[in-house]
């Protein structure tokens, strides 16, 4: 089994900052790409960040130059610096994972934290 366990969301004024954290755990051999996304009401879920294990990092257009995505292999876990937080970022982030275990390869998932961004 392999776990996805998301942290840091919040409330937070506009214009503020957030950290959010996801660490993978379970029988896992290895991590490829890590990314974020979210789903904000009534609307699809979209991709934020994700990063490679090598540290090549892809973003969407609304938050580059705001958002960074950072990863600790060691630790299995990713990170989203999140600044000049805006309300439309308002909305449930998702972590993933393509994890290698010793069987498969497949995309597993967090249980997604809420970010609210008031104006």
């Amino acid at each position: 089994q392999v776990q996805l366990v998301e942290s840091g969301g919040g409330l937070v004024q506009a214009g503020g900052s957030l950290r959010l954290s996801c660490a993978a755990s379970g029988s896992i051999v290895s991590i490829n790409d890590m990314g974020w996304y979210r789903q904000a009401p009534g609307k699809e879920r979209e991709l934020v960040a994700t990063i490679s294990s090598g540290g090549r990092t892809v973003y969407a257009d609304s938050v580059k130059g705001r958002f960074t995505i950072s990863r600790d292999n060691a630790k299995n876990t990713v990170y989203l610096q999140m600044n000049s937080l805006k309300p439309e970022d308002t909305a449930v982030y998702y972590c993933n994972a393509d994890v290698l275990r010793r069987l498969d390869l497949r995309t597993h998932w967090g249980q997604g934290t809420q970010v609210t961004v008031s104006s």
